[in-house]
């Protein structure tokens, strides 16, 4: 009884560790994504050029979603770590060679196809611009410019599940600092090179592209993995991974189309509506970046490897445990960024040709947004759980109610509250899959959310309430000014964070609550006070 005790606690740590590894890097990736974002705001702004460049920029990324990170890594992982446990290290490198190569080819095709029919794609994805023909020009030649960058990105994803299969997670955590550097670097030194300057950024999305796909190779080879082209495609694995590929990429499909619902309509209301999405996005992402996919990505090794020995009740307590490592960040995030979307957007993006009206506008999609992080964060999880027992069957069908959910929301919603309508479709229909997807796990596994689950979400949810309380507290002996200098709203902005954190990891600790006291565990163990 002791012993299947320490199991659960021991994975937990490995959890754990590994997504604080993400999380770290994923920060670092973020701050470095924010810096961009604010050259990108005071160069370009929010307008006709900017929403070129990122329909441009979102082609060859949902692309990458779809056929890298969205079917062929997800459903790789889970067969790669069942190599590495029942096989030998020469098995697993063997199927990761015939899926390196198959993906090179895949990718090559994809690239080609995707320069030839840009205009297509362009017209199906942002049928808006088609009125503009300057705006639809631009689209398509930054489309064609940068869909090589699917070609190398995704080669990256494959190396992530590789290195993640292997229990390395930092240099995939921290290849997208590289990219978020080429793309300032561009905008800085080469936006005076070009007719139109957003051009710079496009160039720059593809050398970080391949300077990712560098940075990963001597991890590889340090962890003995050589990758080099085997056309054997008959390869068992490569048919166990084909046999997940194609309800995974189809679930992954359905996921990115509600994505870009939001831009082909977005692209039909007035002019920077697709901007705002963007950077109402970029900060939610920020949360769910540096903790709910590193969670995501951390746990996804464990689940799959206990799924390999059939230990179903440790991967329950692994769920669980992930689960409210993920909603300890998401739930005061989520408050802290409803009470403060004006101050945060305005003090990141309010300068140059980004004005007070931008800053509004883009306050109106992050609220509707920040209402569905809890859900945005909790399917990663639970994403990472099917794929780890190699169900793709049971996702797809949530994701078809939750694709119908969000098209019929975001038709009624976008003409009474124009993009900020759209924005909450997303944030519903995520909320939909979660539900529909929480059940089937049920049905599959069993009970999955412990009594410890729900006494943390108690307090969690307290301590988040008591630290609203706080930052309006503060709000009201020292009010915002929109129209106040920089220093004054980063003053604002600082101290309200520094209270609306303060006040809740008192409030947690004060609760016992037990992320926190593995937090104050952890910390203590790395000063070596304990």
């Amino acid at each position: 009884m002791m012993e299947r005790e320490k199991t659960p606690n021991k994975e937990n740590s490995r959890v754990a560790k590994a997504a604080g590894v993400v999380s770290a890097a994923t920060m670092l990736s973020r701050i470095f994504g924010f810096i961009r974002d604010m050259v990108i705001a005071g160069f370009f702004g929010a307008g006709m050029a900017t929403d070129a460049f990122f329909v441009a920029f979102r082609i060859p990324n949902l692309l990458r979603k779809l056929l890298a990170e969205g079917s062929l890594t997800v459903s790789f992982v889970p067969v790669f770590t069942e190599y590495l446990k029942k096989k030998t290290h020469e098995d697993a490198c063997e199927l990761a060679n015939v899926a390196f190569t198959l993906l090179t080819a895949l990718l090559t095709l994809i690239a080609i196809l995707g320069v030839v029919f840009a205009p297509v794609i362009v017209t199906v994805m942002a049928p808006g611009f088609v009125k503009s023909p300057t705006q639809y020009d631009l689209a398509v030649f930054l489309t064609r410019l940068m869909f090589p960058y699917i070609f190398f990105i995704s080669l990256v994803a494959l190396c992530m599940g590789i290195l993640n299969s292997l229990r390395h997670f930092l240099a995939p955590a921290l290849s997208p600092v590289v990219l978020n550097i080429s793309m300032i670097l561009a905008a800085l030194t080469l936006r005076g090179f070009f007719r139109e300057p957003v051009t710079a950024l496009a160039v720059g999305v593809v050398i970080g592209g391949i300077l990712q796909l560098a940075m990963q190779w001597p991890f590889l080879i340090g962890l003995g993995v050589k990758l080099k082209p085997d056309c054997r495609f008959n390869h068992p694995g490569i048919r166990q991974i084909g046999a997940l590929m194609l309800p995974t990429f189809l679930g992954s499909a359905v996921y990115q189309i509600n994505v870009f619902i939001g831009t082909i309509l977005a692209s039909l209301l007035p002019r920077g509506s697709v901007s705002y999405l963007y950077y109402a996005d970029r900060l939610v992402e920020l949360p769910l970046g540096v903790f709910a996919i590193a969670v995501g990505t951390a746990a996804l090794p464990s689940f799959s490897e206990q799924v390999a020995t059939g230990d179903f009740e440790n991967l329950k307590k692994t769920i669980s445990f992930s689960l409210r490592l993920i909603l300890f960040v998401s739930i005061p995030a989520t408050l802290a960024l409803i009470a403060l979307r004006g101050p945060i957007i305005s003090v990141l993006f309010e300068r140059g040709a980004f004005d007070n009206q931008s800053t509004i506008l883009t306050a109106q999609a992050l609220l509707y947004y920040t209402v569905g992080l809890w859900a945005f964060s909790v399917i990663r999880v639970i994403d990472s759980v099917f794929f780890s027992i190699q169900d793709r069957k049971s996702p797809l069908k949530a994701a078809f109610v939750s694709l119908f959910v969000n098209v019929a929301m975001s038709l009624i919603l976008m003409f009474p509250l124009k993009h900020g309508g759209l924005a909450l479709a997303t944030s519903l229909a995520s909320m939909v899959n979660v539900a529909i997807l929480g059940f089937i796990l049920r049905k599959k596994i069993g009970a999955f959310l412990d009594r410890e689950f729900y006494r943390s979400l108690v307090g969690i949810i307290a301590s988040s309430l008591v630290m609203w309380g706080a930052i309006s507290l503060t709000g009201h002996f020292m009010p915002w000014h929109d129209l106040s200098s920089f220093y004054l709203r980063l003053r604002f902005l600082t101290i309200s964070i520094t209270v609306g954190m303060a006040t809740f990891l008192a409030c947690a600790y004060l609760t016992k609550n037990s992320e926190m006291m593995m937090l104050i565990g952890t910390a203590k163990k790395r000063l070596g006070t304990s």
